[in-house]
Formats: C-alpha cells, structure tokens, sequence
C-alpha cells in the first residue's frame, strides 16, 4: 500500500524530472518565446484529469481492474488490462532512447553508446518486479537528492537568464502554441499511474487535494524551468540539447572550480531512472492482472526484454522515434492518459461516492 505522501511525492518529483533533457529543447523549437504557454496548456489539461483521477481514489476502495472486472467482466478487464500493459511499455520507449543519449552525452562521451547503456537494464529488471509499496519506499529516498540537485541547478541558472527573451508573449501563432502542447503531450501520463494506484493508497483527509497540490508544485517547477533555460538561450534554445545541463554553464564559478554541476546533474539521474523504471513497474502490475501470472520477476524480464530488443534494433533511430511520438503519440495519450481515467467514474461502484 502507498500513503498519499508518497503518492504525492511521486507526482511531484517524476512529474518535474521527466520533463528536464529534451521537453525544453522540443518545445522552445515549435513555440519560441511562448514556449510556457504550451507547456501551461498541457499541465491544465492534464492537472484536472489528475484532479478528477485523485478526488476517485480517494473515494473508492476498489482497483482499477476490480472495478472493470465488475462492470464488465474479468476476461474484458483482462484485455484492458492487457492493453495498459502494452501503453507504459510504449511511453517507455522515447524516455529510454532520450535516457541513453543524455547519459553518453552528458557522461561518457568517448565511449561507445550502447554497451554504456545496456547495464542500465539490470537495474530495470530489478527495480521492475517490485511493489506498490517499494515505489512509495523510492519515492521518499528520492525526494531529499531531488530537491537538492534541482535547486542547485536552478540557482546556477538564473542568474544568467534574461527573462526579457521571453517578450513579448503570445506574437507565435496560436496555432504554434497548440501544435507544441500536442506533440509534447506523451509526457504528461501523470493521471495513469494515478489510476494504477486506486485501492492501493491508504486513507487520508484531503487525499486529492495534496495530490493536486504536488502537481501544481511540479508544473510550477517545470515552468520555472522553462523560462531559465529560454532566457539563457533565446533564439538558440532549439539547438541545446539536454536542457538541464546546460543552464549552468554560464555560470561564473564554473570556470574557476570546474564542473561542480555534475555531481547535481549526477544525483538527478538517479530520480530520473525512477521516473523511467515506474512505468516498467506498472506495465508489470498490468501484466500479472492479465495473464494471472504473479512472478513478478519474470515479467519484468519480459518487459524489459523487449525494450532492450527495441533499443538494440533501432539504437540509431532517436530521430525517427522522436518524429513518431510528436506526430502520433498524442492519440495514446487522449486514450489513456485523459478519457480512461474519466471514464473510470463512470464504471465505478454504487457504493462509491
């Protein structure tokens, strides 16, 4: 079982972190200066279906699956299920490309990417058969290297941001602004683990509240974000790649002590490999409750077997991946992310209110 703090951490930090190497870079290059509002338009969206996702947790005792299987049977719920399975395993595999290039980038780079890369995957499998209970365990550890690293970064930053690069607000074209939300929506999932977590979290006063706060504290961080990196790069944001380690580069004791933002950038990555593992560990969760099979460990074998397959195969086609997600990912997204939680009130048991 998951309290809500941890419930709530895990919105906060993951939220923030998994929006921090490429979510900038795309977005400043489809909506320029108004790169916020974009942003903004996806975290409102996405912020009420957390909202509405939270306010049903905490009111109902029942899965996910339990209330599918209710309303519709198990074998339904089975496939359902089956097919959330099949959607973590998808919004996994932009984040695990972009994970590998930023950690060659960043890191390592005289060595050879992929078999830099491919340890990370004991580590996957591992992480990936554990419980709900062991997620709210990460989650607490991760907070305190999360807050520190990011301030940290944060505060190198701005101080060589000129937040006059980004006026005036709203000249691009509205059309620009939505095109940005939409094809960076495939990182706003916040509202499936939500509903992944229904019946496992523990019960609390003001339950959807701390959750939406934690959201909005996130979004509040992202934004922030944003407008450093804009405002240290301007018209040249498109071409920095890996956001959250360039921000700092300006800053004038760099030059005098070195490189101390590596070791932030260093525990950052840490944060960030929980962010990515947990949707390993609920398609994991999904899988057990399709097939009825509970060895969670050879599950997530299977589940990251097959991303490693699909990195080894397309190891050279981040750019075709990246052009794929902005293009269609959106769609999986609408289905998932945004109607399948609601629709959850409406499958929901009488009893629950």
């Amino acid at each position: 079982m998951l309290n809500v703090r941890q419930v709530s951490l895990i919105i906060f930090m993951y939220t923030a972190v998994s929006k921090t190497l490429l979510y900038p870079t795309q977005l400043s290059g489809i909506s320029g200066r108004d790169l916020l509002f974009s942003a903004g338009v996806d975290f409102l969206i996405q912020g009420a279906v957390v909202w509405a996702t939270a306010y049903l947790i905490s009111r109902t005792d029942k899965t996910f699956f339990r209330m599918l299987a209710d309303r519709f049977g198990k074998v339904a719920a089975r496939v359902i299920f089956g097919f959330f399975a099949a959607f973590f395993l998808f919004v996994t595999i932009y984040p695990l490309f972009e994970q590998k290039s930023y950690v060659h980038t960043v890191f390592y780079d005289n060595m050879p990417m992929l078999p830099l890369f491919l340890p990370v995957f004991f580590f996957l499998v591992y992480a990936g058969s554990k419980n709900f209970k062991n997620i709210g365990r990460c989650a607490d550890i991760c907070l305190p290297i999360f807050l520190v690293s990011a301030a940290f970064l944060l505060a190198t930053g701005v101080g060589e941001a000129d937040f006059s690069n980004l006026l005036p607000v709203l000249k691009t074209p509205v059309s620009k602004v939505f095109s940005g939300a939409l094809a960076t929506s495939y990182r706003f999932i916040e509202p499936c683990w939500l509903l992944m977590f229904a019946g496992n979290v523990q019960k609390s006063r003001h339950t959807a509240a701390k959750i939406t706060l934690s959201y909005v504290a996130a979004a509040a961080i992202v934004l922030f974000f944003l407008a450093v990196f804009y405002g240290v790069y301007a018209n040249l944001a498109p071409s920095r790649h890996f956001a959250v380690s360039k921000i700092s580069l300006y800053f004038s004791a760099i030059d005098v002590i070195g490189r101390v933002d590596l070791s932030a950038l260093y525990a950052l990555e840490i944060v960030m490999l929980f962010a990515l593992v947990l949707n390993i560990q609920l398609a994991v969760y999904c899988l057990s409750l399709c097939t009825g099979f509970k060895d969670a460990a050879c599950l997530s074998l299977a589940a990251s077997a097959v991303l490693a397959i699909i990195l080894i195969a397309l190891n050279n086609g981040f750019g075709a991946i990246e052009k794929f997600f902005s293009s269609w990912a959106w769609i999986a997204v609408v289905l998932f992310a945004v109607a399948a939680p609601l629709s959850a009130w409406a499958i929901r048991g009488k009893n629950d209110t």
